[in-house]
């Protein structure tokens, strides 16, 4: 599993420069930041339509289109996908409760 998301985000990083002409990811990455969170947006709402209707073929397949939109957007971000691993395993073993409770207050 590991490796799928690694080489995903490396071919989304890689076509991000790529002709929008050519690539969706350059397409939507030249639009900028705020079209690629409303992507994430969109998806994230599809696929909780789909799990509410008990789809679970589209559940699968509006994940698969959020977590690949969520990298696109990490990456524009220069945000690596591991560091986002590394705080999941920094929260591993914490209470939900507890952790959301530690956060700091806005």
């Amino acid at each position: 599993m590991r490796e799928t998301l690694d080489r995903l985000e490396q071919t989304i990083r890689a076509r991000r420069g790529a002709d929008p002409a050519a690539s969706y990811v350059a397409k939507l990455s030249a639009k900028g930041r705020a079209k690629i969170a409303q992507k994430v947006g969109e998806e994230a709402v599809e696929a909780v339509i789909a799990a509410m209707a008990d789809d679970r073929a589209g559940a699968i397949g509006e994940s698969a289109d959020l977590i690949f939109h969520l990298l696109l957007l990490l990456a524009d971000m220069d945000i690596p996908f591991a560091t986002v691993l590394d705080e999941l395993d920094r929260r591993e073993g914490v209470s939900g409760i507890a952790e959301k409770a530690a956060r700091p207050r806005d």
